[in-house]
């Protein structure tokens, strides 16, 4: 597989053409229904051989397909790169092989849903992190109807784990986090029920995304997962931790977090490398990638990159622009974004800086539009970070919003290592 950007004039027939393969398989592999695709748009083409086409040379082959210029050279017996020539067929060599544990939310819906889902995904997930339960002020948790879920996915070798939240009517609380952890009492209920959950549900261990947590309370939550994983570890449980982003110490809503008092407590660490921007702010990329190497920097300097799973967003926002120059952004799927590129046939444009595309367009009403999202380019850019700073996996928030190309991004980076 490579990823193909268009040009103007391109079409799926054309592109087909150029690559000897069916417009029907590609369309099928980036999830379209419509062949107005624009340009800028990136397609992912599924081919093991690449035609040498005008203008091509060693190293764009190489962007496209993710493997290194001498790589590509050896698999095709090139000594001199300046023997390439228009209508050569290249062998696409594999990447060397490297593990890894995969891990993607689900957010329960209804029973059918969650099975329909969760077999056609788990052959690429180690870990599936079911959402969610969250607790109160008594250190109970509130119910779910899981079951399925925790069937399907043992039944389809991928670990089900139970996500814990601090989620209320009106969000997350740091305050109720201040409340449970300050009380060794409700503390340690609170740890109880988890284990009484995990062990009456059959879930093979816990994932931790408590959001928001104060400054004051940095220790109190490092403390608590370690005594967390501490009762859990016996058993047999994982205790994981989703955590926001750092990239210094020096960001005050992030100073609850300590990266390396965490990172020595739990077993896995999913840190959400995304939402750099979000739907209550200004347009811009959801996961620039500049801020994401140095978020693993940050990490790696305070906790085993063994632990480390990087977290992927399958999603971007469609801001829009207001009376004033505020905007309103709403979530969409990677797909959804493209869709809404192709409907009003707009240029994509590709970000090199962030490695992230982004469009404009104008709705029926006259309002601008701005969207940033996630495409084949940007989520290979983030893949060849988790083998560049050999971290433990990457994950997805959530495996329910459309991003057709996935798996065979992960299949092509990786090779995904099952837990059951």
């Amino acid at each position: 597989m490579f990823i193909y950007t268009v040009k103007e004039g391109d079409s799926l027939f054309s592109i087909g053409r150029k690559y000897e393969v069916s417009y029907q398989s590609i369309m099928t592999l980036n999830g379209i229904t419509n062949t107005n695709i624009v340009p800028g748009q990136s397609i992912a083409i599924p081919q093991s051989v690449y035609n040498v086409q005008p203008g091509d040379s060693f190293y764009t082959i190489s962007q496209m397909t993710y493997v290194p210029v001498e790589s590509l050279m050896a698999t095709n017996n090139f000594w001199n790169p300046y023997q390439l020539t228009v209508g050569m067929r290249l062998k696409i060599p594999e990447l060397p092989s490297y593990p890894i544990n995969s891990m993607g939310y689900v957010t329960i819906r209804t029973p059918e849903k969650d099975k329909e889902l969760i077999q056609l995904l788990s052959p690429l997930i180690s870990y599936i992190p079911l959402f969610e339960y969250h607790f109160y002020r008594d250190g109970s948790l509130s119910d779910l109807n899981d079951e399925t879920a925790i069937q399907t996915a043992k039944n389809n070798h991928s670990a089900p784990i139970a996500t814990i939240t601090n989620l209320t009517e009106s969000g997350f609380s740091g305050e109720l986090v201040h409340e449970v952890l300050n009380s060794p009492e409700l503390r340690n209920r609170l740890i109880e029920n988890i284990f009484s959950l995990l062990s009456t549900k059959q879930y093979m261990g816990v994932n931790i995304d408590f959001e928001g947590v104060h400054a004051d309370d940095r220790d109190l939550f490092s403390g608590f997962l370690r005594l967390l994983s501490e009762r859990l570890k016996p058993h047999g449980y994982i205790t994981s931790v989703a955590i926001p982003p750092k990239t210094s110490d020096e960001i005050p809503w992030l100073l609850g977090y300590d990266y390396g008092g965490i990172g020595s407590a739990v077993d896995l660490v999913f840190i959400m490398a995304y939402d750099w921007h979000h739907a209550g702010g200004v347009p811009g990329p959801v996961a620039p990638i500049e801020q994401v190497r140095n978020t693993i920097e940050y990490a790696i300097n305070r906790m085993n990159s063994k632990k480390v799973i990087l977290g992927f967003p399958r999603y971007g926002y469609d801001w829009t622009l207001l009376e004033g120059n505020e905007y309103s952004g709403k979530a969409i799927s990677s797909l959804e974004a493209t869709r809404r590129a192709m409907n009003y046939q707009v240029p994509i444009f590709y970000s090199q800086q962030h490695q992230a595309p982004w469009f404009q367009y104008q709705d029926n009403k006259g309002r601008t539009h701005v969207v940033w999202f996630e495409d084949s380019r940007s989520f290979a850019a983030k893949m060849l970070l988790v083998r560049e700073y050999r971290l433990r996996g990457m994950g997805a928030w959530q495996i329910g919003l459309e991003f057709p190309q996935a798996p065979s991004l992960m299949l092509k980076f990786f090779n995904i290592k099952k837990v059951i």
